[in-house]
């Protein structure tokens, strides 16, 4: 371990990915991979416990996954360096991880050079975010192009999605830690805002935002 290593949480829910990224992260001398998580709320605890100096996270895992994952860990310390490292390309899903406070933005797309700059760059107390997906926001910001997704709530947007991807009341209740009723209530609200008939009507925006897959 370099002297100065920048400490890694990795946050992935499969394995053979972890051991790449990993292999990949610590062939820079100054970055070495403290611990890895599966699941959202294994990330929070050992972020924790553990304090890395920043988190690298998908944003699908099992439970809470990552945007709701980031979002306790920013609660818990609003300074916590985290970067999404995910197949998403969405650029709600990049407006909504900077208006929760997350540095770092990368699809797995990126070149492994441009993924240790990123890391670098955010140890440094810095943003970095993959250049193609910020100059999207950069041109709806510039034309005025407003998300519709931005009328959720952090808590809805969560609810939001899970729905979107097929899961009930029971599930994301479970997922979330929330009441039964308290995700009814958040299902009934997103129903009203987007004036939705159905969860068909749901996923088809959804799937429109390519916050999921058909």
């Amino acid at each position: 371990m370099a002297i100065h290593a920048i400490k890694v949480l990795l946050c992935d829910d499969h394995p053979m990915v972890r051991v790449g990224f990993r292999q990949l992260l610590e062939s820079a001398p100054d970055i070495v991979v403290q611990d890895e998580a599966e699941t959202g709320e294994e990330a929070y605890q050992l972020y924790r416990t553990k304090r890395p100096d920043l988190i690298i996270m998908d944003i699908n895992m099992p439970g809470m996954g990552g945007l709701a994952a980031a979002r306790h860990i920013l609660e818990y310390n609003p300074h916590a360096k985290i970067m999404l490292l995910t197949m998403h390309d969405s650029k709600t899903f990049v407006a909504r991880a900077i208006k929760m406070g997350i540095k770092g933005y990368l699809t797995k797309r990126a070149s492994p050079d441009e993924l240790i700059k990123a890391v670098r760059l955010l140890d440094c107390g810095r943003s970095y975010i993959e250049p193609s997906l910020a100059q999207d926001i950069v041109m709806s910001n510039i034309t005025g192009d407003q998300d519709p997704i931005d009328v959720l709530s952090p808590r809805e947007f969560e609810v939001f999605t899970a729905l979107a991807d097929g899961h009930s009341v029971k599930k994301i209740s479970s997922t979330l830690h929330l009441s039964p009723k308290t995700v009814g209530v958040h299902r009934t609200n997103i129903m009203k805002k987007f004036d939705a008939d159905n969860l068909a009507d749901i996923t088809r925006l959804a799937i429109r935002h390519g916050l999921i897959t058909a």
